[in-house]
Parts: C-alpha cells; sequence; structure tokens
C-alpha cells in the first residue's frame, strides 16, 4: 500500500463546491460558517442516512426514492469529511492510507492466528 491515497480529484471537487457555498454564506449571512456549523451539518445528514436505511430495508417509510436519497447522502457526507478534514488542516489522503493500512496489519494478523469456522473459506 502507498503512503498516500489519490483521492485528490474528489476533494478538490468538494471543496470547490465548498468555496461556492462560502460565497453564498458571506451573502446571505456576513459570514461562513464555522467549525461548529459544519460539524452540525455533517451530524445531520449521517442520521438521516440511518433513516434512509431503515426505509431501504423497507422498516421505515419515507416519501421519494429511498435508494436515490441515500446515494445522494452518501456521497453528500463524503464531501463533509474532504470539508472537515480541510478546515482542520488534515491531510485526509495520507490519514486514511495510513489508517487502513493498520487496519489491514491488525485484521492479516488476526486472519492468521485464527481457524475458519467454514473448511471451505
Amino acid at each position: 500500500m502507498t503512503s498516500t491515497a489519490n483521492l485528490a480529484p474528489a476533494r478538490d471537487e468538494a471543496l470547490e463546491v465548498r468555496r461556492l457555498y462560502e460565497i453564498l454564506e458571506q451573502r446571505f449571512n456576513g459570514e461562513t460558517w464555522s467549525l461548529h456549523e459544519l460539524m452540525l451539518g455533517f451530524s445531520n445528514d449521517v442520521g438521516y442516512i440511518g433513516r434512509l436505511l431503515l426505509a431501504h430495508g423497507g422498516t421505515w417509510a419515507i416519501d421519494g426514492d429511498s435508494e436515490a436519497e441515500l446515494k445522494h447522502k452518501l456521497a453528500e457526507t463524503l464531501w463533509w469529511v474532504f470539508v472537515l478534514a480541510d478546515r482542520l488542516d488534515i491531510d485526509i489522503d495520507q490519514a486514511f492510507a495510513e489508517t487502513m493500512a493498520h487496519i489491514r496489519t491488525g485484521l492479516d494478523s488476526t486472519i492468521a492466528r485464527t481457524e475458519p469456522t467454514n473448511p471451505s473459506l
């Protein structure tokens, strides 16, 4: 695994969209959203994904297409991650690559020292 992931095109697009939001925030509110406001927006979307997952599974009724909404909200939460990482000056490409490498190492170690419960695996 490389030391960084190639999330740059998605990150760049996300930050350009954020720049456009900031223009409107300045025009309507006289200032851009604070880190706290950004986190509230992110949290709201993550919570809505929970309801959309219930709708996708048939246990929660919503108006509209739950699959289309789920795709939209999952993409939007990815956008929020890029925005928050940028605001916090976190290199999300590097953080993602390092986190996945760490998780993979732990999983590989656990798999190597355990026996499958199903011999066909």
